[in-house]
């Protein structure tokens, strides 16, 4: 049993962290650069090299049964869940095998949306406390759940 975090561009790594400690959990925060090492020896930093995907394959590549993902990249989330991880996004929804079709389909969608209008801006919103306090609740469950397992 281990947590993988996509970790570029991640604002919940603390809060995985202390997840992870309070289970005695391994964690992987994989990147292709710009993290600071953690002096707990619960987590490992994996630098992967630069490139389109690498931290994605990486994590798919290791996570399975039992193990936790957290990342907001749904085709990396599709390939943890389908090997059977359980997978969050940063804000605490979980990426399930009854919703997981219907992500890829809306990124898709909106991929199209702003190929089709360039000057299109923003349309996301801010992180907030909530969002961060429901991942928090999501990634407790999360990890009973694949203990339990």
């Amino acid at each position: 049993m281990a947590i993988y975090v996509d970790a570029d561009a991640c604002p919940v790594k603390a809060e995985v962290e202390k997840v992870a400690t309070r289970h005695r959990m391994q964690m992987y925060l994989v990147s292709n650069g710009g993290l600071r090492l953690s002096q707990n020896p619960l987590v490992e930093v994996v630098i992967v090299p630069d490139g389109p995907d690498v931290a994605d394959m990486w994590i798919a590549d290791r996570a399975g049964p039992g193990d936790v993902v957290v990342t907001g990249d749904i085709p990396l989330a599709a390939k943890c869940v389908e090997a059977g991880a359980q997978v969050l996004r940063h804000n605490g929804e979980a990426f399930t095998p009854a919703n997981i079709g219907q992500q890829l389909a809306m990124r898709d969608l909106m991929t199209d949306l702003r190929a089709a209008d360039p000057f299109r801006q923003g349309g996301g919103r801010a992180f907030s406390k909530a969002d961060r306090s429901r991942f928090l609740d999501s990634l407790e469950r999360a990890v009973r759940a694949s203990q339990r397992s």
